[in-house]
């Protein structure tokens, strides 16, 4: 992914999503052979740009986007890679389903993989029971320096993010009583949630080493910040949101991202301090999101009280405002916006579904109409 300066910065999606069988819509765990199977019908060539690989589980799959400069752009990556993550799962019996945690209460089998054994062997059940699908935003940077800046001033601004984004309230067969609770399963990880300000890229990779030194993580990628300097690519990488059920919340979300990276950039270019929250109390604001998504309070950055979440959205983009109305997307990212205060997040709709009769095969059934709609 090659970094641009100002409002062309390219910005990439990844996204986790979640198998589950054809007939039965219970987790299938068919990663590794989708995965096989579109890697042997891949046709030589450019192609989409796209990646499909396996993940932690065998009832997940991911696809990563390229990189791209426009919202309009970044929709037609995602759509295009939701239908070949679901095109390499019905070749194996099974469905792409954009779930952020499972609905049906079976249990998940690890990928076999040297990197994901070690996990399970260090962190017994936290790895064991995990299985959660996340949205990754890659958005490029000049370098370390510009990177940790920026992070160093996204930070207070990922809660409503993750409001934004909530898309897992039932957890193995329950409703959970949150709007993302797979936010809370990633909390048990050591390296997870946000981190300190940091104010150079010397202190970031002196921050890293002293994780990695501590034997707590294995190698950069399991430092699961939720944002952090990619480990691959000369990006920023936001991970803080759910999976979204919708493509076009996916992409609005991406085009707000991106926003927040350039708006950062400008600050600190013309000076403009890191606001200084301390770490234990955006922990406790990122909770606060994870609970209520955007059907109850946030916490507002502006004041670090609760608010109602239109109102934080509303700074959110009063923020990032004019770098979106540079790029020209302004209007489009408010109707996105809109459209999740107004319809709900991915968690309200699952709610909707399971308030018939208890079902999963019905949350699950609902949630591919909208992923592949």
């Amino acid at each position: 992914m090659t970094p641009t300066p100002g409002p062309l910065r390219t910005f990439g999606v990844e996204e986790e999503l979640l198998l589950v069988d054809a007939d039965s819509l219970v987790p299938a765990p068919a990663g590794p052979e989708a995965v096989r199977r579109h890697a042997e019908r891949a046709a030589p060539g450019p192609g989409s740009g796209h990646h499909v690989t396996t993940e932690l589980q065998q009832e997940q799959i991911e696809v990563a986007g390229p990189p791209v400069r426009g919202l309009a752009e970044q929709l037609e990556a995602v759509r295009r890679g939701r239908e070949l993550a679901d095109a390499a799962a019905r070749r194996v019996g099974a469905r792409a389903v954009a779930l952020a945690a499972p609905v049906a209460p079976q249990r998940p089998h690890p990928a076999p993989d040297p990197r994901y054994a070690w996990l399970r062997e260090h962190y017994g059940l936290v790895a064991r029971e995990q299985l959660t699908c996340g949205l990754h935003v890659h958005v490029g940077v000049t370098g370390a320096a510009e990177g940790v800046a920026v992070l160093d001033r996204v930070r207070v601004w990922l809660p409503a993010l993750l409001a934004l984004s909530a898309n897992s309230p039932l957890w193995y067969g329950r409703d959970t009583g949150f709007a993302s609770f797979r936010y809370q399963t990633w909390a048990r990880w050591p390296t997870s949630g946000p981190r300190d300000v940091l104010g150079s890229a010397a202190a970031y990779e002196e921050h890293c080493a002293a994780l990695l030194r501590s034997g707590v993580a294995r190698d950069r990628g399991m430092l699961y910040f939720d944002a952090r300097l990619s480990a691959r690519y000369p990006t920023v990488e936001v991970r803080i949101a759910d999976v979204c059920l919708d493509a076009g919340h996916t992409a609005v979300l991406a085009a707000l991202v991106r926003a927040l990276v350039e708006t950062a950039a400008r600050q600190a270019r013309s000076g403009v301090p890191a606001p200084d929250v301390d770490t234990g109390v955006l922990r406790a604001w990122s909770w606060q999101a994870s609970a209520s998504g955007t059907e109850g309070p946030l916490v507002s950055p502006v004041t670090g009280a609760p608010a109602p979440a239109a109102e934080v959205v509303g700074e959110l983009l009063a923020h990032v405002g004019p770098v979106l109305e540079d790029q020209g997307e302004l209007a489009a990212v408010e109707d996105g916006t809109a459209a999740v205060l107004r319809g709900g997040t991915g968690a309200r709709h699952q709610r909707a579904a399971w308030a018939v009769r208890a079902d999963p095969a019905d949350v699950v059934r609902a949630a591919l109409a909208a992923t592949h709609g």
